[in-house]
């Protein structure tokens, strides 16, 4: 009873040995990296079909999760167990794919009876496993090693720095192919939309600009009144037209500043006298990423929305950003 009291005291001891054990395993995959890596991300890059990655076991649990990452950075993949190939799966491969195949040993033999299918097809096989002689490393035309010293589990028995090695070393393929491929984040929202990320890179301008009681002011109105206008657009600016056009924007802090300047004097100027005639306005097709880029750079927390002959559309604030 005091040794299991005793082992339960020293948990985070035990978790903190895990974190260690599976940190130098990634650390110790950065000298595997070889020509063979290299020759791996080609063949990956050149494909034109799909990337099918296939394991068994716990190397089918982290190569379902490589195809799904190489899949949202612009690899198209998927996963398929070998078991289910006997049963109608094999037509989905063609010539123009890549098989990625995992296995700890190399030696699997419910994987290695799927080679043979593979070659007939002349399917191109990209190898990862922790041994460069095992079975699956001679068939396959790139082998990338993944070692590790140990297992992080006590009795090195359980699959742990090893799987943990595999799934980064997938990560890394698919970090290294985002790199050849100069994978943007307008290309990771495409493959994303419906996240937070996606929705940010994909919403556009006329997608959040108001439009309706759009505090508009003739030039020459004058202040006194242009304040109240100003007051019940509750966005804290006004809009000059001219012919239907954008003529200049005053903001609240242009009517204080013209108070503190002209004092008794104000109630005689006009919108004319203290307007913007160059505001920051964006087409309706403006992702709102960029949008926030020019509020943050010329530290205004407002746009208009224009078209290409500068009619006033809508306006987008600060807030309308905040998805």
């Amino acid at each position: 009873m005091n040794q299991s009291t005793d082992r339960i005291k020293n948990v985070r001891a035990y978790a903190a040995q895990c974190l260690r054990d599976e940190a130098q395993a990634l650390l110790d995959l950065i000298p595997q990296l070889d020509q063979h890596f290299d020759q791996a991300v080609e063949m990956m890059f050149h494909c034109t079909g799909k990337i099918i990655v296939t394991g068994v076991g716990k190397s089918g649990n982290i190569g379902a999760k490589i195809a799904a990452t190489l899949s949202s950075t612009g690899t198209p993949a998927f996963f398929i167990n070998p078991l289910d190939v006997y049963h109608g799966d094999l037509g989905v491969m063609t010539s123009n794919d890549v098989i990625l195949a995992l296995s700890n040993s190399g030696q699997t033999d419910e994987l290695l009876r799927f080679i043979p299918a593979i070659l007939r097809r002349n399917v191109p096989i990209i190898g990862m496993s922790r041994n460069p002689q095992s079975l699956l490393a001679k068939y396959s035309n790139a082998h990338i090693t993944v070692k590790v010293a140990k297992e992080a589990c006590p009795l090195n028995l359980a699959p742990t720095s090893s799987t943990t090695a595999a799934l980064a070393m997938g990560d890394a393929l698919a970090v290294a192919l985002m790199q050849v491929r100069n994978f943007k984040p307008k290309d990771f929202a495409q493959f994303h939309p419906g996240g937070e990320l996606g929705k940010r890179l994909l919403t556009t301008a006329q997608d959040v600009m108001r439009t309706n009681d759009l505090p508009i002011l003739p030039g020459n109105m004058h202040l006194g009144e242009a304040i109240i206008h100003v007051s019940k657009g509750k966005l804290g600016l006004g809009v000059a037209l001219e012919k239907g056009q954008i003529a200049g924007l005053i903001t609240d802090g242009d009517i204080r500043r013209a108070m503190e300047k002209w004092q008794a004097e104000f109630f005689n100027k006009t919108v004319a006298d203290i307007m913007t005639t160059h505001p920051k306005t964006v087409l309706p097709t403006t992702k709102i990423t960029d949008i926030e880029a020019i509020m943050q750079q010329y530290k205004i927390h407002t746009v208009l929305v224009a078209d290409e002959q500068k009619k006033l559309l809508g306006v987008v604030d600060h807030y309308s950003c905040m998805l």
